[in-house]
């Protein structure tokens, strides 16, 4: 019963958001205002045939992970993401536990920034939320592969340019703040099978985690490998929202420059890839 309650709740839900309101393009003539399903699944970074699933109470027992990012997706304030979570059968996540909630106040400043690249990351690393240009820019990561830590030590290259300096630099800074972030969230258990996982993985982690290596976690310049436009360098700030932990990574580039053109480019590219 809570499933098929989980459901409706889901569909009913998705009909309110518009996707010019979240980002989207509204992709020419609609049968609903709302968000079609490909499109929540987008968001949501979740497969199209499991939210298919879910509204038609084919698929069961939703995990907290794909209950958070619905509700995000969702655009849920706090009182219906609560009330998803019980309508999964869940009990939503309490204090201290790594807040994943994103406040629809926050949210609507990140649909405001359609045009630029920007990310939504919890204190753990994790991906939270990436709008359709970040992820035409940096690609779309599922699974562990949504933690940049894990991605760091445990994954695939990316397309980030690093000297080995700034290589070093930056597994430092991600163990610092891995480490930080352990410390004030001692009962989320994702956080400390995380750590688990890297330890037994990455000798490297073991080895900064083990050593207390201290470093800070920082913006600045980012050149990027792109597949479709080339080498782009963009400069990335990285934000903090006040009592959520939660970081916002915006990328911009310098105005008039060959790298607002190659951005400027993606953005048409990227909007071509979703729409197609």
């Amino acid at each position: 019963m809570a499933t098929t309650e989980f459901g409706h709740t889901v569909r009913r839900w998705r009909d309110r958001v518009r996707p010019e309101a979240a980002g989207l393009p509204d992709g020419g003539r609609r049968r609903t205002t709302g968000l079609r399903r490909e499109e929540l699944a987008l968001l949501a970074g979740i497969s199209v045939d499991y939210v298919t699933r879910l509204e038609q109470g084919r698929a069961t027992n939703p995990s907290e992970q794909v209950v958070e990012a619905l509700g995000r997706a969702l655009r849920l304030s706090a009182d219906e993401r609560e009330h998803l979570f019980h309508a999964a059968g869940l009990v939503p996540p309490g204090q201290g536990t790594v807040p994943a909630h994103i406040a629809p106040s926050v949210q609507r400043m990140l649909d405001r920034l359609s045009g630029t690249p920007v990310a939504v990351s919890d204190a753990a690393w994790t991906l939270l939320l990436a709008n359709p240009l970040y992820v035409a820019l940096m690609g779309e990561h599922h699974g562990n592969e949504r933690n940049a830590v894990w991605r760091t030590f445990l994954g695939s290259p990316g397309n980030v340019r690093h000297t080995p300096q700034s290589q070093r630099a930056h597994e430092i800074a991600q163990v610092t703040a891995l480490r930080a972030t352990a410390s004030k969230y001692p009962a989320d258990l994702r956080v400390q099978r995380l750590i688990k996982e890297l330890r037994a993985g990455s000798e490297r982690f073991s080895e900064l985690w083990d050593g207390g290596a201290v470093g800070r976690v920082e913006g600045g310049h980012k050149t990027i490998d792109h597949p479709l436009v080339g080498v782009v360098t963009l400069d990335c700030d990285i934000l903090n929202v006040a009592g959520s932990d939660l970081r916002i990574m915006v990328y911009t580039a310098e105005p008039g420059t060959p790298d607002a053109e190659r951005l400027a480019l993606l953005s048409v590219l990227g909007t071509q890839t979703l729409t197609g």
